[in-house]
């Protein structure tokens, strides 16, 4: 079952980043040792927590809603860097499809909806308790994403940047953020998730890092701002 994700080849599809961009200098965490490390242990950690829990987990799923137990769904990385992001389907399998009979009550660049019909009963769990989160752990692994860093966006979001959120993607976007532990889902506007995006990266040290997670998993146990 988890081989699908072994061999999926990587995306082609191209990203008009601005050209100041991609000139500036790295940001130091991307560049770091320790940090790469860090997401190395984690994801291998948490890699292998997702296999313990992927039978149950899928059973219930397929019980709950026919089709895949996997959601992919393409989104930017590093300086708009394609990749392809991997969770446990919380939704219906076509979703979306269906995304523009739903209202969206988010501000900006972001879709948001506290009763979003399409999610199933069995998708509501995870969404709560953020296990459909965990195979996200594979993308840290290949260095897509880190265990922390900025929201990933999706691509149709980018192509409407304007320029002050370009800057969102000078990191790499992480399985948790700034954003995860000061509201999660419960922020529905794009310009506070920038912000919040912007804040991390002025901020960032390892310490900032291990601080994010610490209080990301007092968020999840909790179901802080989860739906």
């Amino acid at each position: 079952m988890f081989q699908s994700i072994l061999f999926t080849s990587k995306p082609s599809i191209n990203v008009a980043v601005p050209e100041s961009l991609s000139l500036t200098h790295p940001h130091p965490s991307i560049n770091s040792i320790v940090k790469r490390s860090l997401d190395i242990a984690g994801g291998l950690v948490g890699l292998a927590i997702t296999l313990l829990l992927l039978v149950p987990i899928a059973v219930a799923i397929r019980l709950d809603s026919p089709g895949p137990i996997f959601y992919t769904q393409l989104r930017c990385g590093y300086r708009g860097k394609p990749f392809r992001i991997w969770k446990f389907r919380s939704m219906v399998a076509n979703a979306d499809a269906l995304k523009h009979l739903i209202e969206n009550q988010a501000q900006g660049l972001i879709f948001k909806n506290e009763n979003d019909p399409r999610i199933t009963r069995v998708g509501q769990f995870l969404r709560r308790t953020s296990l459909d989160e965990f195979p996200q752990f594979w993308n840290v692994l290949m260095g897509d994403m880190s265990l922390v860093g900025t929201r990933p966006p999706t691509l149709d979001e980018v192509q409407h940047y304007e320029p002050h959120h370009w800057q969102r993607l000078s990191v790499k976007p992480g399985l948790t953020g700034q954003w995860q532990i000061s509201g999660r889902s419960a922020i529905k506007d794009f310009e506070a998730i920038v912000k919040l995006d912007l804040e991390y990266q002025s901020q960032w040290s390892i310490g900032h890092d291990l601080w994010l997670i610490m209080q990301t998993i007092g968020a999840v146990v909790l179901s802080r701002g989860a739906y």
